[in-house]
């Protein structure tokens, strides 16, 4: 080999062995704890509440004084569940009274919402304090009284019907208030109706973990397995499964 070529290759060494030193050093720790420090974008302040009450930042849907958040599932008319004294409702039996829901739409969200069965024991397994949260109108999330009182796991409370059985079963007392703090994350569509993601649903119930961000099949189905149908946001709906069951301190934050 020639001085040139000697001097060329020397310099081809020379060039691989200071790029080789700069990816080893890029892959250093960091030598300054600021270095990995992140300033900004600084998350929004939330005022917790204190006592039961919302966070600064939910949206109220009922505290007991009025169903202006509320309309007939049926026909968007006048809610014709009962206004109780100590600030809840109570599912009203008969014909025509139905479900009812938020007049406003809702996507992903965190939702606080408590609810007791009747005190007065009536029937037995799906009949026996019966009711459901849906989320997006489609996706439940069961109530029922289970205290000493089986039916199917899929169905009992705290499962996301026929889909999803409780990680435990967190029930009060038969009559007593119950709690569900329920994150919601609703299911996205592609251009052309196809699930790009699932909803996913994770749920306390009185404080106990019963739903650990379990992907949903699909919208609730009581016969046959579920299907997904592509939607934007909807309402959250209250069942009237002709079960007198209460509710209170409902709110929302949206994610």
């Amino acid at each position: 080999m020639g001085k040139i070529g000697i001097s060329i290759f020397s310099v081809l060494i020379s060039a691989l062995a200071w790029s080789q030193d700069k990816v080893a050093e890029s892959y250093k720790e960091p030598i300054k704890p600021e270095a990995t420090e992140i300033w900004s974008p600084k998350p929004p302040a939330v005022t917790p509440g204190k006592d039961g009450a919302p966070p600064s930042d939910a949206i109220v849907l009922f505290d007991g004084s009025n169903f202006d958040k509320w309309v007939s599932a049926r026909d968007s008319s006048a809610v014709k569940w009962t206004l109780n004294n100590d600030g809840s409702m109570t599912v009203k039996l008969g014909r025509g009274i139905g479900d009812i829901q938020t007049k406003r739409n809702f996507g992903d969200v965190q939702l606080h919402i408590e609810w007791k069965s009747p005190e007065k024991i009536v029937g037995e397994g799906q009949n026996r304090g019966n009711s459901g949260v849906f989320l997006q109108k489609l996706y439940e999330l069961q109530v029922l009284d289970n205290n000493n009182n089986d039916t199917y796991v899929n169905g009992q409370v705290g499962a996301v019907y026929k889909q999803s059985i409780p990680l435990a079963k967190a029930s009060v007392p038969t009559g007593e208030w119950n709690t569900y703090d329920i994150i919601y994350h609703a299911p996205v569509f592609g251009q052309y109706g196809d699930v790009v993601k699932k909803a996913t649903m994770t749920v306390l119930h009185n404080g106990v973990l019963i739903q650990d961000h379990f992907e949903l099949i699909g919208p609730m189905s009581f016969i046959g397995w579920p299907k997904y149908k592509p939607h934007g946001k909807l309402p959250i709906l209250l069942q009237n499964h002709n079960c007198e069951v209460s509710y209170r301190n409902i709110w929302v934050r949206e994610l």
